[in-house]
């Protein structure tokens, strides 16, 4: 396998391109439990859909693996992009076994970080579930603040919940 590409440099996270033959771990990430039950979906997707997703995305997505520095892999970020208005909306995987560590909020201010100074966005949004406390507390602790709520706009297992909305602005 090869070394990650480091495109933006950090401590102790940096990001890198995404690498197609890490497809199959990608594909573990968004396939545990925890993951699945986070984004609200109640199926993991097969890993040849996860495949075609990766060979033709349907927006313009940029995508980002988590590395640390010794290059291990920890998760992955993307941004779905909305360039006529310079917006993204983000997204988070932190692997299942690098969990606990912090890395949430780290890779999120990471993020931000490239996204605001290196992307050239005026925003960036995402959305939570209200029960997943601990990616919310994350979040926040890298500068997201809470914009507004969908209330039962989602599911925490098979039980309706509310879906939170957050955003960033460079000056945040």
């Amino acid at each position: 396998m090869d070394e990650p590409v480091i495109v933006y440099p950090g401590n102790p996270l940096s990001l890198a391109v995404s690498r197609k033959e890490m497809i199959p771990v990608y594909h573990r990430w968004i396939s545990d439990s925890e993951t699945i039950r986070g984004f609200g979906n109640r199926f993991p997707p097969t890993l040849d859909r996860y495949e075609m997703r990766w060979d033709h995305p349907q927006r313009d997505t940029h995508s980002f693996e988590l590395v640390t520095a010794d290059s291990t892999p920890v998760g992955m970020v993307r941004f779905d992009n909305d360039d006529v208005v310079r917006t993204a909306e983000y997204h988070l995987i932190i692997a299942p076994e690098a969990r606990g560590n912090g890395y949430a909020a780290m890779a999120t201010r990471l993020a931000l970080d490239y996204a605001f100074g290196v992307a050239g966005r005026q925003c960036v949004w995402l959305q939570a579930l209200e029960p997943n406390a601990s990616a919310i507390s994350a979040y926040e602790k890298a500068g997201f603040k809470r914009a507004g709520v969908i209330r039962r706009g989602g599911y925490w297992g098979h039980r309706p919940c509310d879906l939170i909305y957050m955003d960033a602005l460079p000056n945040d």
